[in-house]
Order: C-alpha cells, then sequence, then structure tokens
C-alpha cells in the first residue's frame, strides 16, 4: 500500500483514468465491427468518420498506438470503398 498522499492520488486517478479509457477502447472496437458490418455504402460513408475520429482520439491519447489507429484507418477506408 502506499505511504505518501500524492501515490494514494495517483491510485485514485489511474483507476479513474483506467476506467475511461477501457470505456471508449470498447466503444470504438464495438464501432469498428458494426462498420465492418455494413453492407449498405450510403450508411457506411456516413458512419466512417465518426469511427475514425474515435481512432484518433484514442491515438492522441496514446490509448492505442498511432501506427495502430493508422492500420485500422486504412483497412476501414478500403472496406467502406469497397463496399456495394
Amino acid at each position: 500500500m502506499a505511504n505518501h498522499k500524492s501515490a494514494l492520488k495517483r491510485i485514485r486517478s489511474n483507476e479513474a483514468k483506467r476506467l475511461t479509457n477501457k470505456y471508449q477502447h470498447k466503444t470504438t472496437r464495438n464501432a469498428i465491427k458494426k462498420l465492418r458490418e455494413l453492407t449498405d455504402k450510403k450508411e457506411a460513408e456516413l458512419f466512417f468518420p465518426s469511427v475514425i475520429s474515435m481512432l484518433d482520439k484514442l491515438a492522441k491519447k496514446n490509448v492505442i498506438h498511432a501506427n495502430k489507429a493508422s492500420n485500422l484507418k486504412s483497412g476501414l477506408a478500403k472496406h467502406v470503398v469497397a463496399t456495394l
């Protein structure tokens, strides 16, 4: 257990941040799955920017690696273009 006031505060803040990151990461993963399941091109094109925005925000906050975000965005863009 921590002995300093600042260490106790750090434990509390880390837990809060962990829960926020976990929520945002899971939400983004669900959005990616939803986008991959879409078969209508117009729907996919409308939903695509919001998923890209989510990925960019996660990468900016270092929840996911920037290269992983880029890789996912590239794959999703190809999927949206190929959608009939």
